[in-house]
């Protein structure tokens, strides 16, 4: 594993500035200041008495922070939504030049692990996941992704291990975080492949292991051209007449169409995975 270097505060909030969305980052540095400056612009109390020494000393310290944060905690939240913006922009690019390999000469087994993670936090993304980044203490770390799909969280694990397969121990102790964590399910992206053991754990226990071959298919499939959608979700032919059905945004398999038999949504129809109860993707239908 790699050894993370010692960090000071400041940057560690800039970070965590800039795995938020850039308008999140924007709204608590507005906030912050807006709750600061007030406080920071507050007249002293004057000492009367012994007794209110306490009180006044700590009335000052608070004051003298509110005076500071006031300037660097908006600046710091600022300068987080830029590292956010660019971040994104780099996560697009970095999924471009990897769609298009054969003209940017860039490949999966060409880019770093830190790469290889925004790549993989892209191709979630455009499968309709809200992700999180993590970060997992370099390139043997722990959960290094963290999606969202609907009220189900999911955990992603990225090891861009070329020369060694992915054996089962990673993925035992993968599984044993995801019920540490109540996770719906869980995703060991690698940049290389897996061992028949790692394949034969994995079975049954809702855990996708995601190859360089199935990664470099879901890229090259999030970059073609599609048609029309219903809800972004569903393709329509080009007769116009059925549906398509869509692929699981958990295990990419072809969904089923199904319908609710109790619960708020009795009757209603949805997608749901073909693979289910092993695995419990669902898309809904407009």
């Amino acid at each position: 594993m790699a050894r993370r270097r010692r960090t000071s505060l400041i940057e560690d909030l800039i970070e965590i500035a800039s795995r938020l969305p850039w308008w999140v980052s924007l709204l608590i540095a507005l906030g912050s200041w807006l709750i600061l400056h007030p406080i920071a612009d507050k007249s002293p109390d004057t000492l009367k008495d012994a007794h209110q020494v306490g009180p006044f000393m700590a009335g000052q310290i608070f004051r003298t922070f509110a005076f500071f944060g006031q300037i660097v905690l908006p600046l710091v939240f600022v300068i987080g939504a830029i590292g956010s913006v660019l971040a994104r922009a780099e996560r697009k690019r970095l999924r471009t030049n990897v769609a298009n390999a054969r003209e940017s000469g860039q490949t999966i087994e060409g880019i770093s692990w830190r790469e290889f993670e925004l790549l993989v936090g892209e191709t979630f993304r455009r499968k309709g996941f809200t992700v999180v980044e993590k970060g997992g203490n370099g390139p043997d770390g722990g959960i290094d992704l963290v999606l969202h799909l609907g009220t189900d969280k999911y955990l992603v694990q990225c090891k861009q291990w070329k020369a060694i397969n992915v054996g089962v121990t990673v993925i035992r102790e993968f599984f044993g975080v995801m019920a540490a964590e109540g996770a719906a399910g869980g995703f060991v992206v690698t940049s290389g492949q897996f061992t028949p053991e790692a394949k034969a754990f994995a079975e049954g226990r809702n855990i996708q292991l995601v190859d360089r071959a199935l990664l470099k298919r879901w890229i090259a499939n999030s970059t073609e051209s599609t048609p029309k959608t219903v809800s972004g979700d569903v393709n329509v032919s080009v007769a116009g007449a059925l549906p398509v059905a869509p692929h699981c945004p958990v295990c990419n398999e072809i969904m089923l169409m199904r319908k609710a038999r109790r619960g708020s949504n009795a009757g209603a129809e949805f997608w749901g995975c073909r693979r289910f109860p092993a695995c419990r993707g669902v898309r809904g239908i407009q």
